[in-house]
Parts: structure tokens; C-alpha cells; sequence
């Protein structure tokens, strides 16, 4: 099992809400971590632990939050190392765990699989995951019956050559599931969990909900497998082994929809488990729904700001708009910092005194973000974008004069919200919940007018124009910001948010003690 390289514990080691995060707070700053840094914040009177899940330890330098007060335990995992793996011994394996195993990936393979072949899955297959047990780590790395098995799907379903390659490709998609099983085999008790994606968090949730018969919440910002969809069509790990003369345009490679039907089992497992199923807005509320979400269970609560913080900053800004353009956010493909680069090469042309930062880490995509500034350098922008690196928000906002956002995946952006207390509008792509946020959602939020313009996915030439467009017009500007600070100040602050989530909580760690799964005693929670 991965080990921790931090742990924290009190007395008593338990806690009320466990956050099951995957990727996010407290290693990689902005975006979700911003928010969860705020929910734990935001209820000083509850006991908050952290289980951090992320690929490889060196993929996470230092911690980018100092923790709040009443964060009591932390642990980190990480699911691509091995450092405990079974050492290699002959093994027949189980040959009825196989044949369950089969007939519950037949179920699913075909995305027909029900409520009841997922929860077969976790009621027969998973206490057979324990070591020493019928279908633990070994037997899955070394039997002849795993052997057996990998090798008869590949015979049956793989359109890829490559036998070596799917092999590899299922020993690593199904590594972490003995991880995850661990982790919940080990992790402090909690009176409720709140997993704030599906995927792996999402999938230790539900082993976790299994396990203890304690209270799942889930929120998704934005819809973790349709996120996972874009990173895997972009990825170039992936490998398609056919010939030109095999390949077909409209059919996704193998492995591509091997990952994505994995995501998606992982998904529907947790929307299964989880008693409040929380989206942003009505739209990802819908695709949760799509995805297999029961629809009962969900809601929609929209982010909130710490408005009276963000508002202050209105005092610190120069009459007129100072020509910046900022794109906050992780330099990272799925923002598209690559359009934002190539529209300020059409800001200049048109405004020569403008600037365009990048405020965000780069060090999630390295590769990434030395393309980014390759393309800079290419177009003679080397000193009119600026890289910042990560920065406190606060000491941006009374120095720029749009806010911009170029992703292709968004959910509802905490920065746009943020910019509006501060008194800044924004330009951003017509993704998630951005055009609502423009430009209202019923007839009474449209009537606070335009906090900006909304335009098409990696359209740089659009995306320049609009924002020149804004900032060489004074009245149009101001008309922007003064309906952004209207909107933020009516919809979406901290107390609108805290609220729905304290009667969340409250309701989950009010519960009746359920009864106790797998054999695992109770233990004494306070409270309750």
C-alpha cells in the first residue's frame, strides 16, 4: 500500500466529514482546492480529515495551503507507485472468482450494467480483494487464471494488435483498486465522507460507504468523467497500434474506450453510493442524470465567494481599466492557454499597450507549458505575456482590467465570481457554466445586464476582439463590472453556499448509526 508521507491525528482519531480528494487541496492550488479550502474554513465547528489520492509522489512538490485548525488527520496516497508489491509466486488462482468476474465485466462492458451488477460487484468482489484472499493483488499479478482471463478479453473484444500493450494497459487501470481497497481497509473513522469527484476518490467512497453503512456525499465541479474523456483523447500515452489500412476515423482506439468505460463504471459506483449528489448548475445536474445519477438524490449548489474580502479590493483600482489581460489558472491543457497566447498576439496588433499575464503553476504539465511559451516567443509576445506563476488573487485584481478565461472544461468558475467582487468582468469560452454567469439565468438575473461576453472554444481571434472591445470602450466596461458586482452580491456568496452545505452535513452526521458492513465494529462518534 502506498504509505503516507504526512499524517496528521488527534485524540480519538476520528472526525466528522472525511474529504475524499483526488488531485486537488492541499498540493495543487486554485480551482477545486480553493473551494474545499473554503468549505473547511467555513465550519470551524466541525472536525475535517483529508485523504489525498495523487498519481506519483514526485508529481506534488510542497503543499500550497497551510491546513485550517480543525483539519485533524491527513494522509496522502498515491496511486501509481508500487512499493508493496506481492512478490511473485505460482499461483492456479480461483477459478469461480474468475468466472464472477467475468460475468459482472460482461454485464458492464457493454455500459447496460445495472444497480444490481455494481453492487454485486462490491458485495462479492471486493472483500475477495483482501490479501491472502481469492482475488487479491497477487492473484490478479500472478495466477493462471488472470492470465487466462486477460489473455481470452483480449481474444474476444481487443481491436488493437497489441497484445503486450493490453496487458500492461489492464495491470495498470486496475493497480489502484487494491490501493483504494487498503486505504478503506485502514482510514480513520468518520462520521460522514464527502468525496468531491467519482473516479478513484469517488470509487473509495463507495467502498467506504460499504464498509461502514456511514453517510456519502458527493460534489462534482466539473463532471469527472467527461474531464477524464477530454485528457484521454488529448493524451499521446495512449497507444493505437493498427495500420493506416485498420484505422477507422469514427471508431475511438481500443484503449481510449477501455479508460473511458473504466471512468465511467467508477462513476455510476459512486453515484450509486452516494446519498446527496451535488453539480454546480442545472446543466451538469442533467449530465449527471445522463451518467447514471438516481435523480432524486441530486441538487444543484453553486459556488460562493468570501464577498466583504474580494469586495475591498473595489477601493485599490485606477479610474480607468489598466490594458491587462489575466488568465488565472493551472497552465495545463484543458485551459487552453495556448488560444489566450494567440488572441494577445490580435490584442496587440489592435491595443500595442496591452499585457496578457498567465497567473498559475506550471508545473503540472511541464511539457505543456514550455509549448506555451515556445508559441509566445514564436509570435513576438515574449514581453507582452507575462508567466506569474502561482499568485495571491488579491494582489492581481486591482491591477488588471479583464479577466479571462480560455478552457474547453469548465464547471462554474470561482475566479469569475472573484473578479466580480472585485470589480472586474471577464471574457471566457462558452463552456460550463460561464454563459450564465455573462449573462444571467432567469429573467430577473439578466436584468442586471452583461458582465462581459462569452465566445466560442479556441477562438483566438474572437476572444481578442471581444476583450478589445471591452476595454476601448469606458462606459461599456463599467456598465460590465457594475452588472458583475450585482450578480455576484445577489447569487453566489460564501453564506448562500455555506448554507446548503451545513444542512447537507447536518443531516449526515445526524443520522442514525447504520448498521455496520463487512464486520467492522462501530465506533464511539460524538454527537449525533
Amino acid at each position: 500500500m502506498s504509505t503516507a508521507h504526512l499524517k496528521i491525528e488527534r485524540k480519538g482519531c476520528e472526525c466528522d466529514v472525511m474529504l475524499l480528494l483526488e488531485g486537488t487541496f492541499p498540493y495543487v492550488g486554485g480551482g477545486v482546492s480553493s473551494w474545499v479550502n473554503q468549505i473547511i474554513q467555513g465550519f470551524p465547528e466541525m472536525t475535517f480529515g483529508i485523504c489525498f489520492m495523487g498519481s506519483r509522489r514526485e508529481d506534488y512538490g510542497s503543499p500550497k495551503y497551510a491546513l485550517p485548525a480543525n483539519v485533524v488527520h491527513l494522509e496522502c496516497h498515491y496511486l501509481m507507485e508500487r512499493p508493496n508489491v506481492p512478490v511473485v509466486r505460482r499461483s492456479r488462482g480461483d477459478k469461480k472468482t474468475f468466472a464472477l468476474m467475468r460475468s459482472l465485466h460482461d454485464a458492464m462492458r457493454v455500459r447496460e450494467g445495472t444497480v444490481q451488477d455494481r453492487e454485486a460487484m462490491l458485495r462479492d468482489i471486493v472483500p475477495m480483494l483482501k490479501d491472502g484472499l481469492a482475488l487479491d493483488e497477487a492473484a490478479f499479478l500472478y495466477s493462471r487464471q488472470a492470465w487466462d482471463y486477460i489473455a481470452e478479453q483480449y481474444e474476444r473484444f481487443c481491436t488493437d494488435p497489441s497484445f503486450v500493450d493490453y496487458f500492461w494497459t489492464v495491470r495498470l487501470m486496475h493497480a489502484p483498486v487494491w490501493t483504494l481497497n487498503r486505504i478503506a481497509e485502514t482510514l480513520i473513522p468518520a462520521r460522514c465522507y464527502h468525496t468531491i469527484c467519482t473516479g478513484y476518490a469517488g470509487f473509495l467512497g463507495a467502498l467506504l460507504k460499504r464498509r461502514t453503512g456511514r453517510p456519502l456525499i458527493l460534489s462534482e465541479h466539473g463532471i469527472y468523467t467527461k474531464e477524464r474523456k477530454i485528457d484521454l483523447f488529448q493524451s499521446t500515452w495512449i497507444r493505437d497500434n493498427r495500420s493506416i489500412f485498420e484505422k477507422d476515423a469514427a471508431q475511438i482506439p481500443y484503449f481510449r474506450d477501455m479508460w473511458i468505460r473504466f471512468f465511467e463504471t467508477l462513476g455510476q459506483m459512486c453515484y450509486d453510493a452516494s446519498d446527496d449528489i451535488v453539480a454546480l448548475y442545472e446543466t451538469n445536474r442533467l449530465r449527471q442524470v445522463a451518467d447514471g445519477a438516481p435523480s432524486e438524490r441530486t441538487l444543484n449548489i453553486a459556488n460562493g465567494i468570501d464577498l466583504p474580502k474580494m469586495a475591498k479590493l473595489r477601493e485599490l483600482r485606477p479610474p480607468l481599466p489598466p490594458p491587462v489581460l489575466c488568465l488565472i489558472g493551472r497552465v495545463v491543457p484543458i485551459k487552453d492557454i495556448k488560444t489566450f497566447i494567440r488572441a494577445m498576439r490580435t490584442v496587440v496588433n489592435l491595443l500595442p499597450e496591452a499585457e496578457g499575464w498567465i497567473a498559475g503553476p506550471e508545473d503540472e504539465d511541464s511539457e505543456y507549458a514550455a509549448e506555451c511559451r515556445s508559441i509566445a516567443v514564436s509570435l513576438s509576445l515574449q514581453d507582452k505575456v507575462k508567466f506569474l506563476g502561482f499568485q495571491n488573487i488579491a494582489d492581481l485584481m486591482p491591477k488588471v482590467g479583464l479577466i479571462i478565461l480560455s478552457s474547453i472544461s469548465e464547471a462554474l468558475p470561482l475566479v469569475l465570481l472573484e473578479g466580480y467582487a472585485a470589480g472586474v468582468p471577464a471574457v471566457c469560452t462558452d463552456v460550463g457554466s460561464c454563459r450564465q454567469l455573462i449573462y444571467g439565468l432567469d429573467d430577473e438575473d439578466k436584468a442586471l445586464g452583461a458582465s462581459g461576453e462569452v465566445v466560442g472554444i479556441a477562438e483566438p481571434e474572437s476572444l481578442a476582439r471581444a476583450a478589445v472591445s471591452l476595454l476601448g470602450d469606458n462606459a461599456r466596461w463599467h456598465a460590465a463590472q457594475a452588472a458583475g458586482i450585482a450578480r455576484v452580491e445577489r447569487y453566489y456568496t460564501h453564506g448562500m453556499m455555506f448554507g446548503k452545505y451545513r444542512a447537507l452535513y447536518e443531516k449526515a452526521l445526524h443520522a442514525a448509526p447504520a448498521a455496520v458492513l463487512a464486520g467492522r465494529a462501530a465506533c464511539p462518534f460524538k454527537g449525533g
